[in-house]
Formats: C-alpha cells, structure tokens, sequence
C-alpha cells in the first residue's frame, strides 16, 4: 500500500491527462493509472484514421496542436500527446489495470489494480469508451475472421469482406478496403448512412454505393455467420453471399459493470447514463468523479475530446474549493 493521494485518475486517454494537468497547476498529489499505452484508445485507432476535430479542439494543457493537414490523424494526436507527456511529465502508471474502487468507512478511497493498491482522497475515472465492442450476437460471431476492430485495409485486399454498420468507423473501413481492392458489401440497420459520418467522407461512400462498387443492404441484418459465407435478412428476404471477413464495426461501450461496481448508479433505461453533477462532475459517490466519453454511459456520440475538455478544470477546482 503506497501513501495516500490527493487524486488518482483511472484512464491515461486525452481527458485523463487533461485533469492531471489541473491538478499538478494546484500542487495536488496524484497518480493516472492506465491499463494500456499513453492514450491507449487512440494508439488502437485504425492507423490511418481521420479526426472529425481540428487540431487546436484537440489541445489540452494550453499546449498547442500544430498541424499541417485541416484535420489530423493518429499519427500527429499521438505525436501531440506524447509531447504532453514530456512537457508535463506526468506521474502515470502505464500497462497497470485498475480492478476496483472501494470507499471505506473512513472516506478514503482503496484503488486495486492487477500490479498494486493505492489510497486517494478522491478518483477521477476517464475510461472512455473504447474497450467493450457492441456485439451482434448472431450464430457464427465466434469465428476468427469476425473482428470488431478494424486496424488497415492491406490484410483484406482482394477478399470478400462485409462491413456491418454505417458510422464513421464502418465507413471507413468499407472505403479503404475497397480502394485497396477489396469486394466490399455493407449490411445496414437503417434506410442511409448515418448523418453522424463526417460530412467529407458521406457523399463519398454514397456514391460508390450509388455506382455499385461498394454493395450495400439498407435495413438489412446478418442472421449468421459462417466459415466461407454470411446470411442477411434483407427487405425482399433471405440472401446468402460468399464471404472471407466480417468486420462487424457497431460500436463500442463503457465498462458499465466497473462503474457499478464502483458504486455508481446507471438511469435504469438502456442508456445507462451514470449518475453525476454536470457542474462538478462528482457521481452520487462523494469525492468519486467521472469525465469524458465515460459521463455518456451507452450515448458515447455525445462527449468527445473538444467538449469534454472541461470536465478537468470543473473537477479540480471543485476538490481545491473543499
């Protein structure tokens, strides 16, 4: 058991490094702990990935995020925050997993992880969203060619590849498989593609959907996967087509059993929005704090880096004002 912190923060992503940055301004004792790499969401991006964001809506620390391009890409939001790091040197614990939260009798809270435990005042969970893929649960989901993260295009080129879903990631994907000569079909839930896609990149997809070169089922749904071809329930019934991968990209959720176990309450409908005071950001677990995508519980669209930002210095300053 290591001495007792001011503030632990669970989550070394954008957010998490935003409030360590407030805290180190007040001289606050304090640790991030982070399962994976710095910003470990953004290191698991598809290597090519685009951020809807301008680079200066990514800024944290007052740091400034140069950038050639108008929009930039994983690989500078990487370069960007390791350069925080290093300007900031932050006190983190990389590739250690927090495995519970507990406040005890005496309002101090016990921090597990699978390395160590820690005492704190009070913890900030930032753990984004990025972890728990949405599954279709459909006979067949269990085969190795289904995959629920999408890396680059190279390892489907030339392969009969369906795209599940119509976001950003699903677009994507759909776009650069297809361009490095992939056979692409897309099975969609709804009559379009999402309005929600970056507004360079839909009209894009559209008409090569409109042209034919990328296949696309609207209000469709895969009924089963199997070895060597995928069954969809399409409008005018049942098809069956020959397939080699699924990239079954339909989003991805919280860890909500973490927040409950920490003791925080969810809304009891499928949102599962958790419980906190949007102008301090402390759950209904006192000295307890969320911040980040994580606030959005199943409505992970509504925060991101550029709007949730804020949450550091609402945190901080609320645990400087006690």
């Amino acid at each position: 058991m290591t001495d007792q912190y001011d503030l632990i923060i669970v989550g070394g992503g954008p957010i998490g490094l935003a409030c360590a940055i407030e805290a180190q301004k007040k001289n606050l004792k304090y640790l991030i702990i982070e399962k994976g790499a710095i910003v470990n969401s953004i290191f698991n991006y598809p290597l090519y990935m685009t951020f809807f964001s301008t680079a200066e809506r990514l800024e944290i620390g007052d740091i400034p995020f140069n950038c050639l391009a108008p929009k930039p890409g994983r690989q500078e939001a990487l370069e960007y925050y390791r350069n925080i790091h290093r300007y900031f040197n932050f006190n983190i614990n990389l590739f250690e997993k927090v495995t519970g939260i507990i406040k005890t009798q005496t309002s101090v809270f016990e921090v597990a992880t699978d390395k160590n435990s820690y005492k704190a005042k009070n913890v900030v969970i930032a753990t984004g969203f990025y972890d728990i893929p949405i599954l279709i649960n459909v006979k067949g989901e269990e085969l190795p060619k289904v995959r629920h993260y999408y890396k680059e295009a190279h390892e489907y080129a030339f392969r009969n590849i369906l795209v599940v879903g119509a976001n950003n990631s699903s677009v994507d994907a759909a776009l650069e498989c297809w361009r490095k000569g992939a056979n692409v079909t897309m099975v969609i839930r709804k009559s379009e593609i999402n309005s929600r896609v970056k507004y360079w990149v839909k009209p894009d997809v559209e008409n090569r959907i409109a042209e034919g070169s990328i296949k696309a089922y609207f209000e469709s749904n895969i009924t089963e996967i199997r070895e060597n071809e995928v069954e969809i329930e399409t409008p005018d019934g049942k098809i069956t087509i020959e397939n080699d991968f699924v990239l079954a990209l339909t989003g991805y959720k919280p860890d909500l059993n973490f927040l409950e176990n920490s003791g925080i309450q969810l809304s009891k409908d499928e949102l599962k929005i958790p419980v906190y005071n949007p102008e301090t950001m402390e759950t209904n677990v006192e000295g307890l704090f969320l911040a980040g995508v994580v606030c959005g519980g199943m409505q992970t669209h509504k925060w991101f880096i550029e709007n949730s930002r804020i949450h550091a210095n609402m945190i901080v300053d609320y645990i400087t004002s006690k």
